[in-house]
């Protein structure tokens, strides 16, 4: 029987992603092949803002403070 699984070494034990269906104290013979990391796609922050979609009024970034706060300058 042979099972391809996914792990991570801890620096002490090696833990498995999904539980391993094999009896207590059966002998099983292990190769370890690094896997390539995972890169993540960079995006910049204005990428991420833009996709957030925001609604809010056309000063809102100049008078965030008064939005924040809500105080009462709003018609200055």
């Amino acid at each position: 029987m042979t099972i391809t699984l996914d792990a991570i070494f801890d620096g002490a034990v090696l833990r498995f992603d999904k539980p391993v269906e094999l009896e207590p104290n059966t002998r099983v013979r292990v190769t370890i092949e690094a896997a390539k990391p995972v890169v993540k796609k960079k995006r910049s922050f204005l990428q991420t803002a833009k996709s957030l979609n925001l609604q809010g009024p056309p000063d809102w970034s100049a008078r965030f403070e008064d939005y924040l706060y809500n105080e009462n300058k709003l018609n200055d």
